[in-house]
């Protein structure tokens, strides 16, 4: 048997959510550049990024709304009617870094879950008339690929042409997208633990305004509606970044603590391999903080002897700092802590409030010269 080590959460509502709903609003967009491509006689669309808007709105404490996006995204239409939209999950937007943080390793689990997908296959003759209307209605299905798991779904569009070489695909209403079609619903559950709110809505609602521009085109894509540029088009995610500053490195350090993504087999100190894809963003994280001392910290639940507890946690803090400095970071950077039984996040009263005792936490302090 595996033990799941616990991460204590804490992050903000189901925005994810609003995610894979873009996600199946670009998959529509991309179907209707098919009937498009037959108009112009032009055999390949691609998205543009920076003309493209996505966004998304939650629901927590019944009442609270609030309204996020997906930065970056691709997409692309053969000619063929094969369409495909790729969302970087890691560009979440918040408008709040530690939020961003929390979505991304907390609910979207972008350590193993980096991207979402859309695909579908589109018949080119069912937009035929595009060219001569400008403007059409339909039903779009696709297949969304989210969290590693397919649905197939479809919403309704608006779909126009701004010139010979330019549509815009854009949503006629939000488009409600449900949380347990992902297998997400647990996360919500862990949103509402780590935000400490009440009541989050697992539906989400999407709207988005998708440009697509025939390859080879150089036209200028319009500037979106009731959006200013800082709010469209792409960003720069971790992976685009040398160095993180102190604030980034203690947000992602307190988000990474609370995963519950390192796994050891009962009682022991081995690493299980599935904790692999948390342990290699930590090292990212910690290359990208060479100024800050990381304390990894070991704790467990109260079952069994309080001596023997705390031994265990110190080998399982060792464990995972060992497995850090192996990947290439300094041993100067990192230290091990065993704490037992002490600090416990949860009452040692269920099997759920000790998974959540067994856990590994990092923290972090200027290093001295």
């Amino acid at each position: 048997m595996f033990e799941v080590v616990g991460f204590w959460w804490k992050t903000r509502s189901r925005s994810w959510l609003a995610i894979e709903t873009l996600g199946l609003i670009v998959a529509l967009s991309v179907l209707l550049l098919p009937g498009l491509g037959t108009a112009n006689a032009q055999p390949n669309w691609t998205l543009d990024p920076t003309a493209s808007v996505l966004t998304y709105q939650s629901v927590k404490k019944n009442t609270i709304v609030e309204t996020n996006k997906i930065r970056n995204i691709s997409g692309s239409l053969t000619s063929t009617g094969d369409a495909k939209v790729t969302f970087d999950l890691n560009s979440v937007d918040t408008g709040v870094d530690l939020r961003n943080v929390r979505m991304r390793f907390l609910f979207f689990e972008t350590f193993k879950f980096p991207s979402a997908e859309l695909t579908a296959k589109v018949d080119p003759a069912a937009f035929a008339d595009l060219a001569s209307k400008r403007r059409v209605k339909a039903v779009l299905p696709f297949r969304l690929n989210l969290h590693g798991v397919d649905k197939d779904l479809e919403a309704n569009v608006v779909v126009t042409m701004i010139s010979d070489n330019m549509v815009s695909v854009a949503s006629e209403a939000p488009v409600a997208v449900h949380v347990e079609d992902f297998g997400l619903l647990p996360n919500v559950d862990k949103l509402q633990q780590a935000a400490n709110v009440t009541n989050i809505v697992p539906t989400a609602s999407v709207s988005f305004d998708f440009v697509f521009t025939a390859d080879g085109s150089k036209s200028a894509a319009p500037q979106p509606v009731a959006a200013s540029a800082a709010d469209v088009g792409p960003v720069a995610t971790d992976a685009a970044k040398t160095n993180f500053s102190d604030e980034e490195c203690l947000n992602r350090f307190a988000v990474l603590s609370r995963t519950g993504a390192i796994y050891f087999r009962t009682a022991s100190a081995r690493l299980d391999a599935q904790s692999r894809p948390l342990l290699s963003e930590v090292v990212g994280v910690v290359g990208k903080c060479p100024d800050l001392k990381v304390e990894v910290s070991g704790y467990t639940d109260s079952d069994g002897s309080p001596v023997e507890n705390k031994r265990l946690s110190e080998r399982r803090a060792e464990a995972v700092a060992d497995a850090i400095v192996v990947a290439g970071i300094p041993r100067t950077q990192i230290t091990a802590t065993g704490y037992g039984e002490e600090r416990p996040v949860a009452a040692n009263d269920t099997p759920k409030n000790k998974a959540l005792n067994r856990r590994i936490e990092f923290s972090a302090t200027k290093l001295v010269n």
